[in-house]
């Protein structure tokens, strides 16, 4: 699970947390939003896919003073849909599986696993730093 910078081309993750698969997502939601804007003072806003709905909104408004808007797909769409703000999540998971280590799990401590994904967006960051214009 990981915050991250929005945007069509900004690229950056705020903040990462591998927990283990029993910690559920919206449980592990609440360390990593408030780690993030712990961080990132400036930090007003947040989408979240349908998976967080409940209480993690009313939270995340009244102790982080954080807008987080749930993206949801609406019940009479057939197929695939792009939903807004989603592309963004799922184009940081492949620029993720570019990287070999990250294409299986490694790693036996979640620490380890945060540094490989720190690293592989620096890796990403770096290229698009050093990439010259035409």
């Amino acid at each position: 699970m990981g915050v991250h910078r929005g945007g069509d081309t900004d690229v950056g993750i705020l903040a990462v947390m591998v927990t283990p698969a029993s910690t559920g997502d919206r449980d592990a939601a609440q360390d990593l939003l408030a780690q993030a804007t712990r961080r990132h003072h400036r930090l007003m806003r947040g989408w979240a896919d349908s998976g967080y709905t409940g209480m993690l909104v009313g939270w995340c408004a009244t102790v982080l003073n954080l807008m987080l808007t749930v993206i949801r797909r609406s019940d009479d769409q057939k197929g695939f849909v792009v939903l807004p703000k989603r592309w963004i999540v799922e184009r940081t998971f492949a620029w993720l599986t570019r990287s070999r280590r990250l294409t299986c799990d490694y790693e036996r401590l979640a620490a380890s696993s945060e540094a490989m994904i720190l690293w592989s967006m620096t890796t990403v960051m770096t290229r698009r730093l050093a990439h010259h214009p035409r």
